[in-house]
């Protein structure tokens, strides 16, 4: 096995460890793999969509307002393909909102990892769903 395949085969199981979690709405080893310059973009032209730049802000402009819009957060893997720093996750949101609306949105996530911590996370979704359920999110200053 090459240094590229180890590294591939290791991102994989990290990954699917933290999914593993996420299926069981426990966010702790996401957060605990997260690089203090983690980059999180969700893709498309809605109000969610942008890119939050760095650990602090993900946590805070992201994170919090969707825990605060949907409590507990469950995302349950369906198929995982690696290779170097890159792990492809296809998942299934299985969620409602604190109002009462179903919130099951399908998400294809590229995550690159580096040294075992998560560098960056794109999410391609329905960013109508997102602003149907959810509406926009907060406003930062």
């Amino acid at each position: 096995m090459s240094a590229a395949e180890a590294t591939g085969h290791d991102n994989k199981r990290i990954v699917q460890h933290v999914f593993d979690e996420l299926a069981k709405s426990n966010p702790q080893p996401l957060l605990d793999r997260l690089a203090d310059d983690f980059r999180f973009v969700i893709m498309g032209s809605g109000s969610w969509s942008r890119s939050y730049d760095g650990k602090a802000t993900v946590l805070a402009e992201l994170f919090a307002p969707l825990r605060a819009r949907l409590g507990r957060i469950t995302t349950i893997p369906i198929r995982l393909t690696a290779e170097d720093d890159r792990v492809v996750v296809e998942a299934r949101g299985r969620n409602t909102t604190s109002d009462g609306k179903i919130y099951n949105n399908s998400y294809c996530n590229v995550l690159r990892l580096e040294n075992g911590r998560i560098l960056e996370w794109i999410e391609y979704c329905d960013t109508l769903l997102i602003e149907t359920a959810l509406g926009p999110p907060p406003t930062t200053s």
